[in-house]
C-alpha cells in the first residue's frame, strides 16, 4: 500500500515500504519511479527478504509525488530527509542509501549535506572528469529547455551523451509519453552530477565517512569504470565491485544480493 511523507515545503512524497530490519532507501536515476520501473520494485522485494526495511519511493515530480517545476536538488534532498526522519523515528539513527545511475550522485549530495547515512551503495554513477565544466553547461542547457516547457528538448539534452540508439529507442517506445511527463524532474540529476565537478572530490566528500560500495557492470561503458575509480580514490571508505554480465542494467536478484552482502558485512 502506498504511504506518504510530507517534505519541508509541504510536497507529499509517495513510497512503498517492505520488510523489517535496518532501513534502506532506494534512489532512482533518470525517469525511474515505482509505476514505471518494475525491476526496482522486484529488487526492493528481494532486498527486504534479506532482512531490511526497504523504501522504494517516487522522486518529486514523478508518479504519485506530484510537484510542479522547477524541481531542484535541494528539494530532493529535503524529500530524502523527510523519509529518513520517518524511518529512523524511535529506531536506528541512520539509513543506508542505494543510488542507481544519477540517483547515486543525489545520494552523494544528500550524504554530504548531512543526511545520517549508515552505508552507501551505487550502481554506475555517470561521473564526468573531476574538475570539468561539462556538468555546469549541462545544467544550464537542461534548465533552459525546462523553463521553456520543451519536454522533448529536455529529454534530447539529457540523453545527448548516451548511445544514440537509446534516445531513438525511447522515442519509439510506449513509455515515451511517460518520459515526457517526468522530464522536468531530471534537473536534480543534472545538478547533482554538476556538483561532483564543483570542487576537488576529496574535499566534497571528506565528511562522508559511511562505508561505500561502487558497483559497475562487467559489460559497461568506460565512463562507468573510471567514475567508480574516482569515487574510490576520493572517498574515505569506499570500494568497488563488478557485477558479472551486467551493462547499465542489472538483474534484480543479483543486485539485491550484492547490496545485502555489503550492508550486512
Amino acid at each position: 500500500m502506498t504511504e506518504f511523507v510530507t517534505s519541508a515545503d509541504g510536497t507529499r512524497i509517495a513510497f512503498d515500504r517492505e520488510g523489517a530490519g535496518p532501513p534502506v532507501i532506494l534512489i532512482g536515476g533518470a525517469m525511474q519511479f515505482r509505476a514505471f520501473d518494475p525491476a526496482t520494485a522486484e529488487m526492493a522485494h528481494l532486498l527486504a527478504g534479506h532482512g531490511f526495511s526497504v523504501v522504494n519511493y517516487d522522486r518529486r515530480g514523478r508518479g504519485e509525488s506530484s510537484a510542479e517545476p522547477p524541481i531542484t536538488l535541494a528539494q530532493t534532498i529535503d524529500d530524502l530527509r523527510a523519509l529518513t526522519e520517518l524511518l529512523t523515528e524511535g529506531a536506528d539513527d541512520a539509513v543506508a542509501l542505494f543510488g542507481n545511475s544519477s540517483g547515486g550522485a543525489i545520494a552523494l549530495a544528500a550524504a554530504a549535506a548531512g543526511l545520517p547515512v549508515s552505508k552507501l551503495v551505487f550502481f554506475e554513477v555517470p561521473l564526468d572528469a573531476e574538475g570539468g565544466a561539462e556538468g555546469a553547461v549541462f545544467v544550464e542547457e537542461l534548465r533552459e529547455r525546462i523553463d521553456a516547457g520543451d519536454r522533448v528538448g529536455t529529454l534530447e539534452v539529457y540523453m545527448a551523451d548516451m548511445p544514440p540508439e537509446w534516445l531513438e529507442g525511447a522515442k519509439q517506445s510506449p513509455g515515451w509519453p511517460t518520459m515526457l511527463e517526468v522530464a522536468p524532474s531530471l534537473l536534480p540529476d543534472a545538478e547533482s552530477l554538476a556538483w561532483t565537478q564543483s570542487a576537488p572530490r576529496a574535499e566534497l566528500w571528506r565528511g562522508i565517512t559511511a562505508p561505500t560500495l561502487a558497483l559497475v557492470g562487467e559489460q559497461t561503458q568506460p565512463i562507468m569504470t573510471s567514475a567508480a575509480a574516482s569515487l574510490v580514490a576520493s572517498m574515505p571508505d569506499a570500494t568497488t565491485r563488478t557485477i558479472p554480465g551486467a551493462d547499465h542494467r542489472w538483474d534484480p536478484h543479483v543486485l539485491a544480493l550484492a547490496i545485502a552482502e555489503f550492508l550486512v558485512g
